[in-house]
């Protein structure tokens, strides 16, 4: 049968005029989220830095991880240069960093050897903890500002514990690396392998604050201007 002018009616009901701009302005708002998320910067918060070694390029090329980093230093006490020292030794600052798999048979890969996640490789107890003293339950570990400010609190923590110096890179990256009451009965006594690691981590953090402390006006400077 013939369709009659009178027989029509609109998909949504609110007349074809209506209709036609309710479909466009969904597919002009599509169309923009594919570009924004497409854009450098919307990439740039996760994707690790080009230059993880110095620490005055890390923060210009991601200011908000410079701004994180500050602010957790002024929270907790832990330097911006031990906070990106850990981070760097865990996950490379990679946002979704994970223990590899054990192989099953040489060949199926099987289960992960802890539930450590994130740029921190924090394990899921003690982020449920920090979460729960913090009240930051919707924090991520794949999230550099949740994870800043996790650092400076797990340092808080291991410093009210251990007497250990929230600028002492290697001691705090051992009981890091332990919890603080493994830390304190020991358990790192004779894990070489982990000095070793400290070590490192101690030697990045001293570089870092060389760094940063001959870019750290500079970077106060334009912090001002920086949006993404």
């Amino acid at each position: 049968m013939r369709e009659t002018r009178s027989s029509r009616v609109p998909r949504l009901g609110l007349g074809l005029e209506a209709d036609r701009r309710i479909r466009s302005g969904v597919s002009i708002l599509v169309l923009g989220l594919l570009i924004f998320t497409a854009l450098p910067w919307a990439a740039c918060t996760t994707r690790p830095p080009s230059q993880a070694d110095d620490l005055c390029s890390i923060f210009e090329e991601k200011s908000s991880w410079y701004r994180s980093a500050k602010r957790s230093f002024e929270r907790w006490g832990i330097p911006e240069s031990v906070q990106l020292s850990i981070i760097h030794q865990e996950s490379s600052f990679r946002a979704h960093a994970r223990p590899p798999r054990r192989r099953v048979l040489w060949i199926f890969p099987g289960p992960r050897s802890s539930s450590a996640y994130g740029y921190g490789q924090v394990i899921d107890p003690t982020w449920e903890s920090y979460q729960r003293d913090t009240g930051e339950l919707g924090a991520s570990r794949s999230k550099f500002a949740d994870v800043s400010q996790f650092i400076g609190w797990y340092g808080d923590r291991i410093h009210r514990t251990t007497g250990i110096e929230k600028s002492d890179a290697r001691q705090l990256y051992i009981a890091y690396h332990e919890g603080p009451n493994g830390y304190r009965n020991g358990s790192h006594g004779e894990k070489e392998w982990l000095h070793r690691v400290a070590d490192r981590v101690a030697d990045r953090a001293m570089q870092y604050r060389r760094q940063y402390d001959g870019c750290r006006e500079r970077l106060d400077r334009r912090s001002f201007f920086w949006f993404f």
